[in-house]
């Protein structure tokens, strides 16, 4: 029995005359996901991509693999057969046996992508039925609301059969909507930033800032780990730890403590835009929350971000912090987040932060500070670390 993936594609198919290049970067994405697991077929036909396992392929370990794949709409495990009515009632009977014998009701829904096929969707779909009522007569028929529905497709190359799919992660496929500087933390938002923005198809360099002895290694660990998850959505990538301690000690001498969050977040967006540019990306994503800290009203988020010239992706900027936490647990960077280990956001920290700064007071303040020498000498201490869900 040919066992096979289904994968179906979401917004993909509503593109134009560019829909097969984003077809093509899926397909692309697919083949690196799944490299590790086994040797696989992936191909796409009319808006579809299929995955053929070669003999002893994990076909379980590719399936789950597949469902975080930014791109697929929805999946499922299907077998495929000669396109004729009996061989694919047959296929129905034997494929389908644990759901049929599991459910307490059933219904059948074809669907004719090859118009050649002698019979119509609902004259297959009433022909199947029948076969499957006298396999399995203890599961009845409920065209309404049954707890089974069975999948018949009838392509071009095959007829395939499979049970109700499952959902995908959605999305556009990583690397089709270009490449832009993530500032990862090791707390709860910015994973749940990152993975909103990977979503929309945009290839991520997550970046770090590290201030030790200040921040340990576990918590650097930490950020790693955070990064490491994240790859099974968003696929390999290159998490940049940027020396931070100098520059935070700089602040905390020469400038009011009021102001030391405004120029830390000052001097971060000046070290993220310059990794982007070297790196041809064309965005910094942030995990910025209107209002949840006295650095993001928007007085404050204006002054952060008027050291830099490329546009600002801000994700969960309208969202409330319950609906942050749900997404971070379903996409398993939640735990980790929560492991007491501070970041450098945490040095340092005012007892009264200035909440809605003035842009020439803070560059006033800030002007005392070699801001120029202070970045470079950052960058030239860049960590680079590799990461991957391997």
């Amino acid at each position: 029995m040919n066992d096979i993936i289904l994968l179906k594609l979401g917004e993909i198919v509503l593109k134009g005359l560019n829909r097969r290049t984003f077809e093509q970067r899926l397909s692309a994405n697919v083949r690196r996901r799944l490299a590790p697991i086994g040797k696989f077929r992936v191909y796409c036909l009319q808006s579809i991509i299929y995955v053929e396992g070669a003999e002893g392929s994990d076909m379980d370990a590719a399936f789950e693999a597949l469902k975080k794949v930014f791109g697929i709409v929805s999946l499922t495990r299907a077998a495929a057969c000669e396109k004729d009515k009996d061989a694919i009632a047959k296929l129905a009977v034997e494929y389908l046996r644990r759901d049929m014998e599991a459910a307490k009701s059933f219904k059948v829904e074809a669907k004719r992508s090859d118009k050649a096929f002698p019979m119509t969707s609902i004259e297959l779909s009433q022909y199947v039925g029948g076969e499957l009522s006298d396999a399995y007569p203890d599961t009845a028929v409920d065209v309404h609301n049954p707890e089974l529905t069975v999948h018949i497709e009838v392509r071009d190359l095959a007829a395939y059969v499979h049970a109700t799919p499952v959902h995908g992660a959605g999305g556009l496929p990583v690397g089709s909507s270009g490449t832009a500087v993530t500032l990862l933390s090791g707390g709860i938002d910015s994973p749940v930033s990152s993975y909103m923005i990977a979503k929309r198809g945009v290839h991520l360099i997550p970046v770090h800032f590290f201030s030790f002895p200040y921040t340990s290694q576990q918590a650097k660990d930490k950020v790693i780990e955070l990064g490491r998850r994240l790859t099974e959505y968003c696929g390999k990538m290159t998490l940049e730890v940027v020396p931070f301690t100098h520059i935070q000690e700089e602040i905390r001498d020469k400038c009011p403590e009021e102001y030391f969050t405004l120029i830390m977040r000052r001097f971060m967006m000046r070290i993220a835009e310059r990794i982007a540019l070297d790196n041809n990306a064309k965005a910094i994503v942030t995990g910025e929350n209107l209002g949840q800290v006295a650095s993001q009203t928007m007085e404050a988020m204006a002054s952060t971000q008027a050291v830099m010239s490329l546009p600002v992706l801000q994700p969960l900027i309208g969202m409330d912090k319950e609906e942050i936490v749900v997404r971070a647990r379903q996409i398993g960077t939640f735990d980790t987040s929560i492991l007491p280990y501070e970041d450098c956001c945490t040095v340092f920290t005012p007892r009264h932060p200035r909440t809605r700064p003035k842009l020439r007071d803070v560059e006033k303040v800030e002007s005392v500070l070699d801001a120029d020498s202070l970045v470079s000498e950052a960058l030239a201490g860049l960590e680079r670390i590799e990461l991957n869900h391997e």
